[in-house]
Order: C-alpha cells, then sequence, then structure tokens
C-alpha cells in the first residue's frame, strides 16, 4: 500500500503544477502591453491607460480625450481616437498636444 500512495503524492505534485501554469497562460494577454496605444479596458480601472506615447500627424486625429490624473495613474493622459479606427496614447507635454487641448478648453468655455 505504500507503494500507491507514494505513487500518488508524486503525481499530484506535477499535476498542480500543470493546472497552475495553464491557468496562468489563460490570463496573459495574446500581446504585449509595451505598445503605444491604450491599454484594455478591463485593465483601465488598476493603472494607467498609456504606457507609451507616439507622435501623429494631427490631421488623422478624429477624436481627443484627455483623462486627468487621479488614483490609478498620476500623469494625465491623452488618447487620440483616429480616422482609420485605431487608439494611440500622445504625450501631454508635446507643445502640439498642449495647444490642441487648450483650444479645447476655450471652446468648452464659451458654450457655458
Amino acid at each position: 500500500m505504500s507503494l500507491l500512495s507514494s505513487r500518488a503524492s508524486r503525481l499530484s505534485g506535477p499535476s498542480s503544477c500543470l493546472c497552475a501554469l495553464l491557468a496562468l497562460l489563460l490570463l496573459t494577454p495574446p500581446a504585449p502591453l509595451a505598445s503605444a496605444g491604450p491599454v484594455a479596458a478591463v485593465v483601465r480601472e488598476l493603472r494607467c491607460v498609456c504606457l507609451s506615447t507616439t507622435a501623429i500627424h494631427p490631421k488623422m486625429i478624429a477624436r481627443l480625450q484627455v483623462i486627468a490624473a487621479g488614483p490609478q495613474c498620476s500623469k494625465v493622459e491623452v488618447v487620440a481616437s483616429l480616422k482609420n479606427g485605431k487608439e494611440i496614447c500622445l504625450d501631454p507635454e508635446a507643445p502640439l498636444i498642449k495647444k490642441a487641448i487648450q483650444k479645447i478648453l476655450e471652446s468648452g468655455n464659451k458654450e457655458n
């Protein structure tokens, strides 16, 4: 009987490790998160939306979204929706982006 119980204990170790590895693989995103685009909406509440920023010609931008600094992220983030449907993160400190944000704020104040 001791042979049978020692065999069962040896099989449970690697089997549980295999299950843990499978669970980890299922929870891992298929693409790297270090792209210039925003992080998925599920992760959005837990950390910064933009992990990196990129530059783009202003004529390609369809819409700008400014996300204020808060408990999830200590910096202001700018997400641009492009005319081709993609979303990218822009550097809020870039002079062109600062100017665009200022125009958005001024147009919002005129409507009130």
